[in-house]
């Protein structure tokens, strides 16, 4: 390995003058009680023992403390290559210290992160697990049921297999879901921009939940009329979607009698903001932070009660950060909660 060899003369040098000095020095002395000392002789033994000295104290550094110390750069380039293939091999001490403190600290904060994300893949694998399993059990029960002699009742026969119909709906909606998420968190959102009208596209989604909203007698409101159109650049189905997921989590956890609304608000000369606003059951602090997380759930027994695949607002955000536009999130326990997310406006 020829690299460069930082101090390594100075080192030499500066220790085999010192050695040599202090020689010269002993020998003068010893050899003032004998007879008179000669300069030439003195300068003589200098220059020797000054050249001997450093040739031998920089072929131990070469073969000892350097090869030494390229055994450590070795083992650490086995382990970080990309950090250590390209740096010079230093046998200043405080330098190396350094670059190893560096390297420590570095991979510290990689052994942090992998823990986190080997938690995070187990509580995820456990949620697909969970989520995924209540559909099945509930299909293979409702279907061994039928099979066991269940069939002969029609009654009976004819209830079980809607069950299990809805069960396997369950299961589809969760395959799709995820088949989604996995596609915008790679890139893969294939977004299909155009201009559309965001108050038309808010209508449409309260249309769609309309029977949904009303079985628990929850009104879904625009703050005020529009008399114009309010044109946004966007994926008018992604966004669509969005909405139908914003609006379908506040009938969750809205109460009866409640009310979802949503807003329109122009944010600055290119953005607008929308904001879908609940009095529900709002969120405490210490989950705002995860909301937007794959399968979490602020309710772990409640929430699974009303169904969905519990990646509703993991999906509003990738689809919003596809957009390179942003969301957030305000809630008040037992008061309600606000979502809201900026769009491109058309231009004028």
């Amino acid at each position: 390995m020829d690299k460069k060899i930082k101090n390594s003369h100075t080192f030499s040098i500066l220790t085999a003058f010192f050695i040599t000095v202090i020689q010269t020095l002993l020998l003068a002395v010893f050899l003032f009680g004998f007879s008179q000392v000669e300069a030439s002789f003195l300068l003589f033994w200098f220059l020797c023992s000054f050249m001997l000295t450093y040739f031998i104290l920089h072929l131990r550094l070469e073969t000892y403390v350097f090869n030494s110390i390229k055994n450590i750069y070795k083992d650490l380039t086995l382990l970080d290559a990309a950090s250590f293939n390209n740096s010079p091999i230093t046998t200043d001490m405080e330098s190396l210290s350094k670059e190893i403190d560096t390297y420590a600290k570095n991979k510290k904060l990689e052994l942090e992160a992998l823990k986190i994300r080997e938690e995070y893949r187990k509580e995820f694998i456990g949620n697909v697990s969970h989520e995924l399993k209540t559909p099945l059990f509930t299909v293979q029960g409702y279907i061994s049921t039928l099979i066991d002699g269940a069939a002969e009742d029609p009654q009976i026969r004819d209830k079980y297999l809607k069950r299990a119909d809805k069960g396997v709906d369950r299961l589809i909606y969760i395959v799709k879901d995820l088949d989604m998420i996995t596609k915008l968190e790679v890139g893969d959102a294939n977004l299909t921009l155009e201009t559309f009208n965001i108050i038309e596209c808010i209508t449409n989604v309260f249309d769609l939940l309309e029977i949904k909203a009303e079985k628990k007698n929850i009104s879904l409101l625009l703050d005020k009329d529009y008399p114009t159109p309010i044109m946004v650049i966007a994926d008018r189905q992604r966004i669509q979607q969005v909405l139908t997921n914003l609006v379908v989590n506040s009938i969750k956890y809205g109460h009866q009698n409640g009310t979802t609304e949503i807003s329109v608000e122009g944010l600055n000369s290119d953005k607008l903001i929308v904001r879908v606003t609940d009095n529900g059951e709002g969120v405490e602090s210490n989950h705002l932070t995860r909301l937007f997380e794959r399968f979490y759930r602020v309710d772990k027994s409640g929430s699974r009660e009303e169904g969905g695949s519990g990646l509703g607002l993991s999906i509003v955000k990738h689809i919003i950060e596809a957009h390179e536009e942003k969301i957030y999130v305000e809630s008040k326990f037992g008061i309600g909660s606000e979502f809201s997310f900026t769009l491109q406006k058309q231009k004028e």
